[in-house]
């Protein structure tokens, strides 16, 4: 509006010489210095402001399987060793491994996930622990897993974690049913359901049975995500870079 007004008098200014009105060009004159610094304050506060927004420390939720920990593929392993299959992740083609067997292995699929032993093995996704360390640095971060699905996972879970991800406190990893009691501006999942409920912005990890949701941001890996949150180009590789990550999540 202040743009659109500022360029009109500045034509009523231009038109004042050329009818002679020296007037009506005093009075364009002044308009255009009272409305011009108007113009020019509110330009200055909307870039202090954008300022102010990118560098907002950001609170972010994050999945555990299939979004820092690689459960699919310990997963098919134990079933293809049950079973003597070669199934792969690229068979999934949007389903879960229990919809994509036959109906009278669903059981003993979903088993597989009770056993203590299941996520004692299993491999961090590339990226992750680097990623996660420099986003702690700038943000505050939480692991917030669905584990009332599989109850007996918890010590399992909490464990594999402390192991992996020692730079997350305690105090930051949340077992819950629904995520919609996570108070957080971003929630990183492999789940679209998760987010129904989720106040802020979901993000949806892509993996095999995810594919063909589309209502999301979507990401294929943390590289992706490092640019998506992070402001420095540079990664903390030092060991003081990784003690001020510690004290920050530990605050």
């Amino acid at each position: 509006m202040l743009s659109l007004y500022v360029a009109g008098v500045t034509l009523w200014l231009c038109y004042g010489p050329v009818i002679g009105a020296t007037a009506l060009s005093l009075a364009n004159a002044a308009s255009i210095v009272f409305a011009g610094s108007c113009l020019v304050l509110k330009a200055i506060k909307e870039k202090q402001t954008a300022s102010r927004t990118s560098n907002k420390r950001l609170r972010i939720a994050i999945d555990m399987d299939e979004t820092i920990a690689d459960s699919l593929k310990e997963h098919i392993r134990r079933y293809n060793a049950a079973f003597a299959e070669n199934i792969t992740a690229g068979d999934l083609c949007g389903r879960h491994l229990e919809d994509f067997v036959v109906a009278d292995r669903t059981e003993a699929v979903r088993g597989m996930l009770r056993d203590e032993t299941f996520f004692n093995c299993l491999d961090v996704f590339a990226d992750a622990q680097s990623v996660l360390r420099e986003l702690a640095y700038e943000h505050d971060l939480f692991i917030v897993s669905a584990a009332m699905e599989i109850p007996e996972s918890f010590t399992a879970k909490h464990q594999w974690l402390r192991r992996h991800f020692p730079f997350i406190s305690p105090d930051r990893i949340v077992f819950c049913g629904d995520k919609g009691i996570i108070d957080a501006d971003y929630l990183i999942d492999d789940e679209p359901r998760h987010f129904r409920n989720f106040r802020g912005t979901g993000i949806l990890f892509s993996a095999p049975h995810n594919l063909q949701a589309k209502a999301y941001e979507r990401v294929s890996n943390w590289r992706q995500i490092r640019q998506r949150f992070l402001r420095s180009p540079q990664t903390l590789t030092s060991t003081s870079g990784a003690a001020v990550v510690e004290s920050e999540v530990a605050r």
